[in-house]
């Protein structure tokens, strides 16, 4: 068996955009950052603390991205047990292989999270349903250098589960999203994750907090 290491028992230390993209700079693959932080970079301020930092890559562009990092830098991949990881190198190749956590050696603290997602040459594809696509020069932007998950992609993502903290960052990224935008946000939400309880007031912009679905018998 394989040296392994709980998740939990290891601290964060995140990197902030601009040390992990010196971090990546070694790759020649398509990476871009995700999750919270890039929404935080596409305001152009945070929304809320973070105790990560997430960047994706296309799956078939996993291990090329993690052959990159630099000496000091371990890359472990989840095992079979619950918060469980093994090295990257001794992970079956066959498997789902992420999210993949980036370990500075020396500080013994987690700094990024690689998360593995679907897409084509010419387009990102949702991992959860290829029916939704996007165009890469719309699903990543380039901020001040830095390759950033468009905000929409980002929220249909925290959208299947939301969490308090998610609804914090939708309803600070929302408004500021143009209708294209927003049209791509909402077509998803009822196409792919109606059940969403952000789909409510999609459907019926003025239901109080239950759709009819989600309502319990009298």
């Amino acid at each position: 068996m394989p040296f392994s290491v709980l998740a939990a028992a290891t601290p964060w230390a995140p990197l902030t955009p601009e040390r992990a993209a010196a971090l990546l700079a070694g790759s020649e693959v398509r990476w871009w950052l995700s999750g919270g932080v890039a929404l935080d970079r596409w305001l152009g301020q945070p929304v809320r603390e973070r105790s990560n930092i997430d960047v994706s890559v296309v799956a078939s562009d996993l291990a090329a991205l993690i052959a990159s990092l630099p000496a000091g830098f371990s890359a472990w991949a989840p095992a079979e047990g619950e918060d469980e990881y093994i090295p990257f190198a001794d992970a079956p190749t066959d498997a789902d292989l992420q999210p993949v956590l980036v370990r500075d050696d020396e500080q013994d603290a987690w700094v990024l999270q690689i998360n593995a997602e679907d897409g084509a040459p010419r387009a990102w594809t949702y991992k959860r349903d290829p029916r939704l696509t996007l165009p890469w020069d719309r699903a990543v932007l380039d901020i001040d250098g830095i390759p950033t998950g468009a905000p929409e992609v980002q929220l249909v993502w925290k959208a299947l589960r939301p969490r308090p903290e998610d609804t914090i960052d939708k309803d600070a990224v929302l408004p500021s999203l143009s209708p294209e935008a927003v049209t791509f946000y909402e077509t998803a939400l009822l196409r792919i994750h109606p059940h969403s309880t952000w789909a409510i007031h999609v459907r019926s912009p003025f239901a109080p907090a239950k759709a009819s679905w989600n309502k319990k018998k009298p």
